[in-house]
């Protein structure tokens, strides 16, 4: 068969490729004008985070079984247009996740021995011991925000180096992460208690400015930050105000809002260490994963096996029409509960009812937590890896099928379990295919999953949804829609209102803080 490759991939890859009797064209950097021309005649393409495999390319490739991705993201390509097409999206998480977590290292020692001012210096031919006087690592306290594969092999280097190991992962539970040795906080109690701070969480609504000028604020004086996951988990503004103010004393940056960052101030002050979104760049890793995504596509290609497969369940499951809209919407429900639940859940627990939803009770379960996962951890979760991904953060998942809701000829019900709380969602799909939430916290509603919600609990009186109507109109905030629950009269309530984007930090406090108003989040599904 006829192979691609449209980035630069070890050479590796191309020599097991042929050694499977495919023939393979290395075209790194081609243009995206000649990929559309050209991609109707291969068979599979291979892709670093160059190449943009757009739904357009994906249309244009006629003959397209396999995409692969010599690496974990793939932001680059549009898989669900691939799982529409039938075609069999792959990566090779863990490739890189050594690489990754001994760079990490590398950048904390070199701002805390400040080795690149000091070489930078030398080379200038001056000679001054004194002014690059560094700080050990031994006996200081390391906060990991983030406990994913690399996190955790981040924490096992310090913990060798006699560091104190604290962390916060809002799915691992306490008792799984002190088995690692890992004093699992909430991040109000980190920042007073780090001497280094190493982010390693995914990028999304909740984790952007995860660290801006409050948390700066709340930290030691002598604190240091270390980011080589994503460019803006750590706002660039703020930990610059941070530098210049004295309050952080260093700073180590792999990755960056825009990349190349060009001539940003944070990059030419003199306590920030760079580099060039290096933490996968070493010999290993290239080779690790070029050989890896060689063999699973040459696998995939003859039907030997689907190792690494981003979408496999979703793909056999897109042809049942039937079913794909309870993946779309257990995989909502999850990313719901992500951004509500406030702890460490101990168990998930799916429960679902009726014909369609009982003969995919594994996949749905998957797509719940491939949902709520990927608010959470920053190696990419799918259908395949999830379960996996969420039993090695030490969490229980059960599945169970049965009664939910007598009214419902389908639904899904997921639980999440954590101290002595939980929290249950029950949600099916209309005759529309939309999926919809039926029920929350124990109060019957009906809302559509999709979009920018405002969810809050309220007092069941007279002016509460005026005030918060108000206030979102205030903010030229437009209601799409509205939903209100409740048990009974003059009690609690549940509302959620559909609005076409989110409001500011500053109006959601002002609706939070209405009177009436008991919790409020804000959802986006």
């Amino acid at each position: 068969m006829n192979i691609l490759i449209s980035d630069p991939v070890e050479q590796v890859c191309t020599r097991i490729l042929e050694q499977h009797g495919h023939t393979v064209e290395n075209k790194p950097g081609i243009k995206q004008e000649e990929l559309l021309k050209t991609i109707s005649s291969y068979d599979a393409l291979i892709v670093r985070s160059g190449t943009q495999v757009t739904s357009v390319v994906i249309g244009a490739g006629k003959n397209l079984k396999v995409i692969g991705r010599a690496g974990a993201g793939v932001d680059n390509i549009d898989v669900e247009a691939a799982s529409r097409k039938g075609i069999i999206v792959l990566n090779t998480p863990g490739g890189n996740t050594v690489s990754a977590a001994e760079h990490t290292i590398a950048m904390m020692m070199a701002l805390a021995r400040r080795i690149p001012q000091a070489n930078a210096l030398l080379r200038e031919g001056k000679w001054d011991r004194k002014k690059f006087v560094g700080t050990e690592l031994h006996g200081k306290t390391l906060a990991i925000i983030g406990l994913g594969k690399i996190g955790r092999e981040v924490a096992v280097r310090c913990q060798a180096f006699g560091m104190k190991t604290i962390g916060y992962d809002p799915v691992m539970p306490a008792e799984a992460a002190a088995k690692l040795g890992i004093a699992l906080l909430s991040l109000d109690e980190i920042w007073p208690q780090a001497d280094f701070v190493s982010v390693h969480t995914p990028l999304n609504d909740e984790t952007r400015h995860l660290i801006s000028d409050a948390q700066i604020a709340r930290c030691k004086a002598t604190v240091r930050f270390v980011n080589c996951a994503r460019g803006g988990i750590i706002d660039e503004e703020a930990m610059l105000r941070g530098l210049e103010s004295g309050k952080v004393a260093g700073a180590a940056f792999d990755v960056f809002v825009n990349e190349p960052p060009g001539d940003h101030p944070l990059i030419q002050h003199p306590n920030v260490v760079t580099t060039p979104h290096l933490g996968a760049s070493t010999e290993e890793a290239q080779e690790t994963v070029a050989q890896m995504i060689a063999q699973q596509v040459a696998d995939a290609l003859v039907g030997r096996g689907l190792t690494g497969a981003v979408n496999a369940a979703a793909l056999q499951n897109s042809y049942q029409q039937d079913v794909y809209p309870y993946l779309v919407l257990a995989e909502r429900i999850g990313s719901l509960m992500a951004q509500i639940v406030p702890h460490n859940i101990s168990t998930l627990n799916v429960r679902v009812q009726g014909s369609i939803v009982e003969r995919t009770l594994d996949s749905l379960a998957a797509a719940v937590l491939k949902g709520f996962l990927s608010h959470h951890v920053l190696e990419p979760v799918n259908l395949i890896n999830a379960k996996i991904v969420g039993e090695e953060l030490g969490m229980s998942i059960e599945t169970t099928t049965g009664r939910i809701d007598d009214s419902l000829a389908e639904a899904v019900a997921v639980e999440c379990r954590w101290k002595d709380s939980s929290l249950k969602t029950i949600g099916t799909v209309h005759n529309s295919n939309s999926p919809r939430i039926v029920e929350f916290a124990g109060f019957p509603i009906e809302f559509v999953a999709h979009g920018h919600i405002l969810l809050y609990e309220n007092e069941d009186r007279p002016g509460v949804l005026a005030r918060v109507s108000t206030t979102l109109a205030g903010d030229n905030l437009n209601i799409a829609s509205l939903s209100l629950g409740r048990n009974e009269v003059g009690g609690k309530a549940i509302t959620a209102i559909g609005i076409d984007s989110p409001p500011s930090d500053r109006i959601f406090n002002e609706l939070a803080a209405i009177d009436g108003v008991r919790r409020a989040w804000i959802i986006r599904l």
